[in-house]
């Protein structure tokens, strides 16, 4: 039996290597990127992967499966912006943006394992074309909920989407791991 939580933690892992190479590279350059524009550079990747998909071609060097690890990444990120709202620095050091890194991390693959267990593994008999096109549309209800200043009448807030977008990425980091 293929076991989810050790899939789960060997995919985040090599995301959080990148993050953390790209923390040392640039510092934390992305903290000045307000959350409409990391909404539309989740959007950017997303749309870049379906259209790889659809196309079955690619004209830069760089397959789906970067563009998912940008999408988990990015994803985790907007989650610290949020819970740093009211902190103005620009540059983190990198022992601080990991940990901020791990405790997202951590409460995203909380839920994922509550969610896996609910639904029965159902991620496993789905496309990664599917995953793709759930993530568009998560990105979609994001920028819905930022043009309405963050409410909600109903539906969870942007902190659920985020979550639900690292949470799909990975589940198609594995199923194209599988292939």
């Amino acid at each position: 039996m293929l076991n989810t939580s050790a899939q789960f933690d060997e995919q985040l892992k090599n995301c959080r290597e990148i993050f953390q190479k790209k923390t040392r590279d640039y510092g934390t350059s992305w903290r000045v990127l307000r959350p409409a524009s990391l909404t539309d550079q989740l959007f950017i990747k997303a749309q870049r992967i379906q259209t790889i998909e659809e196309a079955q071609t690619k004209m830069v060097d760089e397959d789906e499966r970067s563009e998912f690890i940008g999408l988990i990444n990015y994803a985790i990120i907007g989650l610290i912006q949020m819970q740093l709202k009211e902190d103005k620095r620009t540059e983190l050091k990198e022992e601080e943006a990991l940990q901020l890194y791990d405790t997202q991390a951590a409460e995203i693959k909380s839920l994922m394992l509550a969610k896996n267990h609910d639904y029965g593994e159902a991620w496993r008999d789905m496309r990664v074309g599917s995953f793709t096109d759930l993530i568009l549309m998560k990105l979609l209800r994001i920028k819905q909920i930022e043009d309405n200043k963050g409410k909600t009448l109903i539906s969870e807030g942007i902190d659920a989407g985020y979550r639900d977008i690292v949470n799909y990425s990975i589940f198609a980091l594995i199923k194209l791991s599988e292939k």
